[in-house]
């Protein structure tokens, strides 16, 4: 069997610590003579005597060749296995020691250990999973929500390779009609008309806008919204954050700047993922620690990709409420969103309380949601809010296509710059300047799964994996 890995490799692929069972993974195109050397099928034969995709009680020994465990061995042959490779994977009691020492024994008998997601690299140097695929592994095991699994489920099946495999060959199709035509004139070809290039280049456009614009969903939902509850001392930010989490995350008390540093906590909230930033009060202050604090708020304001804009209205707007206002203005302004949140609803005033939800309005052009944060069932209205801002309430990952990071929002919006440059050229410059355009959409498109990707881009992606898969 041919791999372009030279060494044999072997890493506990269950969490570390006690549990009632363990599996070490070895795979390589020595994995069988590795394994020989100290597993030892009850059935007499040799571990590459038995078939593919069987198991096999064996007894695993030590370097003297007395009994460690006995463990369930499954034998999976090249290129039929995970990796590509043979591969052998130990389910052992999970006791720690028990569990190293076979890892050890797989070592020591010329394994070497894998590094982080060096399985998952085989896997997708072997053909066997393309580049977003692999990023859909990642993004099932650090799942939070069902929204989350199901994307990143929809994806490990192909959903974003079959979608972006559809678009690269519509480009090539245009591409090669173009240039065979021009490079062979004489030839008794079918040439493609120029409302045909017009159209093939538009539905590209048309698939590249849906998938690009799927990443503020796919972003929500996977990755995690950084959100920053943002407003004055004493509005009640640490009870929302404590709402949202679902527990006493953050102290509570009646005195104003308890919160004086970014508390942060990840939670979901319905089918979103939410990075939450608790901030201290924005407000003047002669106390120095407070003032660290709000420069932190301000800060955490600055990267912020949805506020949760608090504000108290049993007293009314106040002139800290302004400059509140003044600051998320600034942000809603370059387009992050913003939801306002009038809290503790069972203190206000109705008569007052008009004017100021409708300034409220008027400033951040969205209208607030009212709610008393130490209520539990607030949290559902709010999550509702939350999840519509992302569009994500009705989300079904089934049959789409949905990008979920930055690098494959990147290639996608690459790709469609390209894209739309070549309808420009098409129309000013001719065919053979629109399919260089063309040319390099489809390079962008490589780039997203795999076939003209960087090692280093390959090697960042794979270093987010645990050792082990």
């Amino acid at each position: 069997m041919y791999s372009m890995f030279g060494s044999t490799i072997a890493a506990i692929s269950t969490p570390r610590g006690k549990g009632g069972v363990a599996v070490i993974r070895i795979s390589g195109e020595e994995a069988f003579s590795v394994c020989e050397s100290f597993v030892f099928p009850k059935s007499g034969k040799k571990l590459s005597e038995i078939r593919h995709a069987s198991v096999c009680l064996s007894d695993i020994t030590d370097e003297d060749g007395m009994l460690l465990d006995e463990a369930l061995v499954s034998v999976f042959r090249a290129p039929h296995s995970y990796t590509g490779e043979n591969t052998v994977e130990i389910s052992c009691h999970g006791g720690v020691l028990l569990t190293e020492s076979v890892l050890m024994r797989a070592l020591s008998c010329g394994a070497v250990q894998a590094g982080p997601g060096e399985f998952t690299r085989r896997a997708f140097s072997a053909g066997k999973l393309s580049l977003s695929q692999a990023e859909a592994v990642i993004g099932m095991i650090d799942a939070q929500t069902k929204a989350s699994l199901s994307l990143s489920r929809a994806n490990l099946g192909g959903a974003i390779r079959k979608k972006t495999d559809s678009v690269y060959e519509n480009l090539r199709n245009v591409v090669s009609g173009v240039y065979a035509t021009i490079d062979f004139p004489d030839e008794d070809l079918s040439s493609l008309s120029e409302e045909e290039i017009r159209e093939g280049i538009q539905n590209a456009i048309a698939s590249l806008e849906a998938l690009q614009h799927s990443y503020k969903t796919g972003h929500a939902v996977c990755e995690g919204v950084r959100t920053v509850i943002f407003g004055k001392p004493n509005t009640g930010k640490s009870t929302i954050l404590n709402l949202l989490a679902e527990q006493e995350r953050a102290i509570v008390t009646d005195i104003a700047g308890t919160t004086r540093d970014v508390i942060s906590e990840t939670v979901a909230a319905g089918n979103v993922t939410l990075r939450l930033f608790d901030t201290a009060g924005v407000h003047g202050t002669d106390d120095f620690v407070e003032r660290i604090g709000v420069r932190k708020s301000m800060e955490a304001l600055e990267n912020a990709e949805l506020i949760l804009a608090v504000f108290d209205l049993s007293h009314g707007l106040d002139a800290e409420d302004e400059e509140i206002l003044s600051h998320v203005e600034k942000r809603t302004a370059i387009g992050v969103p913003v939801i306002a949140i009038c809290n503790k609803s069972d203190l206000f005033d109705s008569d007052k309380t008009e004017a100021d939800v409708k300034k409220i309005t008027d400033v951040l052009k969205t209208e607030p949601i009212l709610l008393c944060a130490k209520n539990a069932d607030s949290r559902e209205a709010l999550v509702s809010l939350i999840e519509e801002t992302f569009e994500s309430s009705d989300f079904s990952a089934v049959d789409q296509a949905v990008i979920t990071n930055a690098r494959q929002y990147a290639a996608v919006s690459e790709a469609l710059v390209h894209t739309q440059s070549a309808l420009v050229a098409l129309d000013y410059f001719g065919e053979d300047t629109a399919c260089s355009e063309l040319e390099l959409a489809m390079g962008k498109l490589g780039e997203l799964d795999g076939r003209q990707v960087t090692i280093d881009i390959v090697d960042s992606i794979f270093h987010r994996f645990c050792v082990g898969k």
